[in-house]
């Protein structure tokens, strides 16, 4: 995960293989942040599972827990599709 710009970019893949080591980078740059949104860049995703959804919702759990808005930004239709099956996508601010 990197953070450019103030906003924290996903890697290509967030699997279940890589949600531990995702949350392992994005907690820590979520509890730094100053800025009044916590936006994460979905850009790159290509690779996503259910594993994904509960990476970004444990993001937004973080955010939240600041009292920072969370925002998911260039969600791609895959995510997307992923969160509109299990319920999510509102609760995520995607694919509205």
């Amino acid at each position: 995960m990197t953070q450019a710009s103030s906003a924290l970019t996903l890697p290509a893949a967030l699997t279940l293989r890589d949600a531990r080591s995702a949350l392992a980078s994005l907690g820590p740059a979520i509890e730094a942040s100053v800025d009044p949104t916590v936006t994460i860049d979905a850009g790159s995703l290509a690779q996503v599972d259910s594993a994904s959804l509960a990476v970004l919702l444990q993001c937004r759990r973080l955010a939240e827990g600041r009292q920072r808005a969370f925002e998911i930004r260039n969600a791609p239709p895959k995510l997307v599709d992923l969160a509109k099956l299990y319920g999510v996508a509102e609760l995520l601010g995607i694919g509205g």
